[in-house]
C-alpha cells in the first residue's frame, strides 16, 4: 500500500519529491496567524513606542526574508524562483492580537504554501522578539494556510 505522504519512497525512506515532470505554472498561497499580547503591549506597536523601534515594519521584512529561505529551513523544500511576496499586518484590538497575512507567489513546479506559513512564522517570530522585553507571554497561534492555487491539484481554501 503506498502512503499518501509524498516525502517518503517505497521503503519508507524522506527523499525529495521530484518535481522534474510538472508543468510550470502560477502558483499563489496565503497564510496567515496571529500573536496575542497584553494590552499595552499591542497599544506600543500601533503608537510606534516600542524600545526596538518599528515592529511591524522590521517583522514585514523579516517575513519577505523568510519566504525567500524556506528551503534552507525545511529540509525537504525546493528552492523557489519566488516573483512575489507580500505581507500584511492587521491589529484586532478586540483580541489584543496582531494578524500577519502572508501571501507568495511562484511561476515553478510546486506550490508556496511552506514559503506562506514561514514568511507568517518569523512575522509572527520577529513581533515576539521586538516585544517580549515587555511582554514575555504572547501566544502565537491559528497559523494556517488560507488558499493555494495552480498546479495539478488546482485550487483550495480553507473552509473554516
Amino acid at each position: 500500500m503506498s502512503s499518501p505522504l509524498t516525502h517518503f519512497d517505497a521503503e519508507g525512506q524522506a527523499h525529495m519529491v521530484d518535481v522534474g515532470g510538472k508543468a510550470i505554472t502560477h502558483r499563489v498561497a496565503r497564510a496567515a496567524g496571529r500573536i496575542r499580547m497584553l494590552p499595552e503591549t499591542l497599544a506600543l506597536i500601533v503608537k510606534g513606542e516600542a524600545k526596538k523601534g518599528d515592529v511591524l515594519g522590521v517583522a514585514r521584512i523579516a517575513a519577505i526574508q523568510a519566504a525567500k529561505r524556506t528551503s534552507d529551513l525545511i529540509p525537504l523544500c525546493h528552492p523557489l524562483p519566488i516573483t512575489r511576496v507580500a505581507i500584511e499586518f492587521e491589529i484586532d484590538e478586540a483580541a489584543n492580537a496582531v494578524v500577519c497575512t502572508a501571501q507568495v507567489e511562484t511561476l515553478g513546479r510546486t506550490g508556496v504554501e511552506m514559503e506562506a506559513l514561514t514568511a507568517v512564522q518569523i512575522g509572527l517570530l520577529t513581533i515576539y522578539d521586538m516585544c517580549k522585553a515587555a511582554d514575555r507571554g504572547m501566544v502565537m497561534e491559528q497559523i494556517r494556510v488560507l488558499e493555494k492555487h495552480g498546479g495539478k491539484s488546482g485550487d483550495w481554501v480553507a473552509t473554516v
